[in-house]
């Protein structure tokens, strides 16, 4: 008996199914998500220019390797026990960013509220040109080639970063960041995943960060 039939059918069956459930099901559930009206306007937010372009120099660096973006659920893990987010992430808190960056790793915190829990630009800037010097311990790699050391001309730049530690700029310099710098910190500063959206069973906004 020839069972080749049999088994072509087979394989189309299995590979239709596993297209259904991986391709298609997920782009009719998920693909046509939009933007969630709210009081204080649309959410997820669009980003600027700048966090868009910060969007890629997040990428080139690879902290996707070492930062995740996403806060599983309760029942799942600590989470948001530990601060990273008043609620689980959904898929629309993503619909803006091509591609998200999930992540799979946490050598370093989870990023999904950072602009919650470390909204000061400054302190931004000089956790990428030195990363012990406020934090402590980290073993974050140091981002310096993001910034400039120049001469101070009649007056420190208004764009200057205090830095402190063993690459402090010597006497008569200072360091400004560059736009990729700037960038990188707008999108971080972006990160905030604390609105409501129906489908995740959220807090108040006002509980964000707890």
């Amino acid at each position: 008996m020839n069972k080749l039939p049999l088994l072509f059918v087979g394989i189309l069956l299995v590979f239709s199914t596993s297209w259904i459930g991986l391709v298609a099901y997920p782009y009719l559930k998920l693909g046509r998500l939009a933007p969630e009206a709210s009081r204080d306007g649309l959410v997820p937010p669009p980003l600027t220019a700048s966090a868009i372009g910060g969007e890629r120099v997040y990428a080139a660096n690879g902290c996707i390797y070492c930062h995740s973006q996403q806060v599983r659920p309760a029942w799942l893990s600590t989470d948001i026990e530990k601060g990273w987010g008043p609620r689980q992430t959904v898929a629309r808190d993503y619909i803006r960013e091509s591609p998200p960056f999930l992540g799979t790793m946490r050598t370093g915190p989870d990023l999904t509220n950072i602009d919650v829990r470390r909204p000061d630009r400054v302190w931004h800037y000089q956790h990428l040109y030195e990363p012990g010097t406020v934090t402590p311990g980290s073993i974050m790699p140091s981002f310096r080639f993001l910034f400039k050391v120049q001469p101070i001309k009649d007056r420190p730049s208004f764009e200057a970063v205090a830095v402190h530690g063993p690459h402090a700029p010597p006497r008569g310099y200072e360091v400004v960041p560059t736009q990729d710098a700037r960038d990188l910190v707008a999108y971080l500063l972006s990160l905030k995943h604390n609105y409501p959206l129906p489908e995740a069973g959220d807090p108040p906004a006002a509980d964000a960060g707890k």
